[in-house]
């Protein structure tokens, strides 16, 4: 059985799920674009090509195993984006809750039945059908679990919606021993520089006590001056709407000093470098074109 582990973001990796991107289907139709992102570069012509987002994911895949990450991959199902692993589920502690996705994305969720076998039936947990949440707009950090939703009276008309105010009840019952914090994100199905698809795209934390931030990616305010208060204003690299746009927030961390960044973030890598972390660059751009970076891909079971 697997003894699922995570406390936070950044302890050191052990056990993770990293999607992948063969047989990824063909470019979606402007009207089956689910982000903003991927509208823009489907109707541009300049959606990434299959070859080419295989070739980011090895090259992410060759660098959590020489850092002696097991790496479980989804079951292939031919045709299908099985990119986003995070969307699908997430682990808070030892529990692994299964994310309420898109309908349209219900396949993604049995390519990992195999690794689900191996885990306690009692450490696993489905929501009910009115609780949405998926594992973007989820972040673990030691007694806090900051959430990301969405308070507009139109959430049921935004497709970048993806966790409500059931969802954020949902995890506050299921872990009353934690102190939520739900994040209002701002949304937008046309202008991916104003849209937030999930938490994890203006915010995230790094090493013990750091964190990338985009303040204009809350709709409250109070919910960045929160975060500003835990973590210290000198603490955050602060990134605009076009850092935003470029997934700066969206690296993804093997210990509290490694992290795997996209080889072009060079203002982010600096600071990183000159803050004493490790940063493995690697390509990643062709993926983000879909509005998904590094923490998108993977689904932590045990960290450290």
């Amino acid at each position: 059985m697997l003894k699922l582990d995570i406390k936070n973001e950044t302890a050191q990796l052990k056990a993770v799920v990293l999607g992948r991107a063969d047989s990824n289907g063909p470019t979606p139709t402007p009207q089956d674009a689910y982000d903003p992102k991927s509208l823009e570069h489907i109707l541009a012509g300049t959606y990434p090509m299959e070859e080419d987002m295989i070739a980011e994911m090895t090259a992410f895949e060759q660098v959590l195993k020489k850092h002696n990450v097991v790496v479980y991959r989804p079951r292939l199902i031919p045709h299908l984006n099985q990119i986003f692993t995070r969307d699908i589920g997430f682990v808070i502690e030892d529990t692994f809750v299964k994310s309420n996705i898109l309908p349209d994305r219900a396949d993604e969720w049995e390519a990992i039945d195999f690794i689900i076998e191996q885990i306690a039936k009692d450490k696993f947990v489905t929501p009910p059908e009115e609780v949405h949440i998926e594992g973007g707009d989820v972040i673990v950090w030691n007694d806090y679990v900051f959430i990301g939703t969405y308070y507009g009276a139109d959430y049921s008309d935004i497709n970048t919606a993806r966790t409500n105010q059931y969802g954020v009840n949902f995890i506050k019952e299921l872990f009353p021993h934690k102190t939520i914090i739900d994040c209002d994100l701002i949304k937008s199905m046309t202008n991916p520089r104003a849209n937030a698809l999930h938490l994890d795209c203006c915010f995230q934390p790094i090493g013990v006590d750091k964190g990338i931030i985009f303040k204009g990616g809350f709709r409250n305010p109070h919910n960045y001056h929160q975060i500003v208060e835990i973590f210290g204003e000198e603490n955050l690299f602060h990134i605009d709407a076009n850092g935003m746009y470029d997934m700066n927030s969206n690296v993804f961390s093997i210990s509290p000093d490694i992290i795997v960044s996209e080889q072009r973030f060079d203002k982010l890598n600096n600071w990183l470098e000159e803050h004493g972390f490790t940063v493995e660059k690697i390509p990643y751009h062709e993926i983000g074109k879909q509005e998904g970076l590094l923490r998108c891909s993977t689904l932590p079971l045990i960290r450290e």
